[in-house]
């Protein structure tokens, strides 16, 4: 296969793939009321549903790196597809509400496994393109998150809830086709990505990285070259603990922080809305302006910031923008609405920053991998917090200033993290011995 079909290959697996990421998620809320009809879901269950998507997008994506050293990435991304299919599709066929939520989190489980493992493909297959592939590949990610929402209901009325939810495992099963053919083609799977044995690959929290890879790109984060004969620098160590790592954890405070708000904010800015006097379709209009606005941040910011050697200044405009939006949704949320909402949808654009700091931060595909799985598992670990804790807030104080004030906290999290992870620092870097006496 020639080089330029096999970036077309790769580009395409990759897309495809983003774009399934969030529709086993998005597909449910909309139905809730009909599902309930054949599969009893009380508040609590739906809670959980809620629940679901960032606890097990944290528990898999944590775990998923632990396994990258038992195959290539391009075969786990395979694997994560096909567990989700399988999910989404049982879920529709079982008798019980707690079947449906364990098949569920099986769905949930192999989109998680897949957050992890898109930005080390990219950095592998696509290293001098990380700005623009980062880019493309979140923008689909955005359209994978809108579409279920806005056809699920369309499709259930035509057909049914069961064949709604099933139907974009359609899509997922699409996702597979570029990625067989990769699996066919020996010289393609190896050659296309210049990396060394698949089997060497990490674990999060104790991340084995080859003396070669360790050395390659060395000073370029978008570099990655293995087989280079003439390292730049000292080896790192063959060993990496991101537990002890500060660029693994301002990776994560930065990611989950960012979810965190973002999520709160799609579970009560209707309710906020409504409260203030708003009717509910225009409550409704607002969140769907809120969601819309991460499109455009998805597609601009991983252009912009590929080119700046330290994009800590592009963070701080994004948090004046959610500080700016949570005041205004504080104090006035009745009147210029639409300006409160828009300033708070442009603070997630540290999301696709984040995405495109896991491989601007790390030499090899070996350290992205690791730290996308250490940084997105507990990220959204914490994300999955934030609705919680906003309700909780609310419910005990009866005002929505506790609720926002804890955002505002988090914030400060978001920006510390992000001082850390913007720092033109390598992750393996933070693992090279000190010479004796400094």
């Amino acid at each position: 296969m020639k080089k330029q079909q096999q970036v077309w290959l790769f580009a395409a697996a990759i897309v495809l793939t983003a774009l399934t990421l969030r529709g086993a998620v998005t597909v449910v809320p909309p139905l809730i009321s009909t599902i309930n009809q054949d599969l009893p879901l009380t508040a609590t269950t739906i809670g959980i549903l809620g629940m679901l998507p960032t606890a097990a997008f944290g528990v898999f994506g944590f775990l998923t790196p632990y396994v990258l050293r038992l195959a290539s990435l391009e075969k786990l991304i395979v694997a994560s597809i096909l567990v989700g299919i399988v999910g989404q599709v049982v879920r529709v066929m079982v008798p019980t509400t707690p079947l449906f939520l364990i098949f569920t989190v099986v769905a949930f489980g192999g989109l998680g496994a897949g957050n992890v493992l898109l930005p080390p493909l990219v950095k592998k297959h696509f290293p001098t393109k990380i700005g623009l592939m980062t880019a493309v590949y979140v923008t689909a990610i955005s359209i994978g998150t809108a579409l279920p929402a806005q056809l699920s209901v369309p499709v259930a009325d035509a057909t049914s809830w069961q064949f709604s939810l099933a139907s974009w495992a359609g899509l997922s099963t699409v996702a597979l086709i570029p990625w067989f053919v990769a699996l066919i083609s020996p010289k393609t799977w190896f050659s296309s990505g210049p990396s060394s044995s698949p089997r060497t690959t990490p674990a999060p929290t104790t991340a084995a990285v080859s003396p070669p890879a360790a050395a390659a790109g060395q000073g370029d984060p978008g570099a990655l070259s293995i087989h280079s004969s003439t390292p730049a620098a000292p080896l790192p160590p063959a060993k990496m603990n991101l537990w002890r790592s500060p660029t693994a954890w301002g990776l994560t405070l930065m990611f989950g922080c960012t979810s965190l708000n973002t999520y709160a904010l799609f579970a009560w800015l209707p309710e906020i809305l409504t409260q203030a006097g708003l009717d509910r379709g225009h409550a409704g209009s607002m969140l769907a302006l809120f969601g819309a606005l991460g499109l455009p941040l998805s597609l601009c910011i991983p252009l912009i910031a590929a080119k700046m050697r330290n994009p800590f200044p592009a963070v701080l405009v994004m948090l004046g923008c959610f500080v700016t939006g949570y005041l205004g949704l504080l104090l006035s949320p009745a009147n210029g609405t639409w300006l409160w909402v828009s300033f708070a949808g442009l603070g997630p654009g540290t999301f696709p920053l984040a995405l495109l700091l896991i491989n601007h931060r790390t030499r090899t595909h070996v350290g992205a991998g690791a730290l996308s799985g250490f940084g997105q598992g507990m990220g959204y670990t914490l994300a999955c917090t934030g609705p919680l804790f906003f309700g909780l807030l609310r419910q005990w104080t009866g005002s929505w200033t506790a609720p926002f004030m804890f955002l505002f906290a988090t914030l400060l999290l978001l920006g510390f993290g992000a001082y850390i992870i913007c720092r033109p620092r390598m992750l393996e870097d933070d693992f090279v011995p000190r010479p004796v006496g400094s």
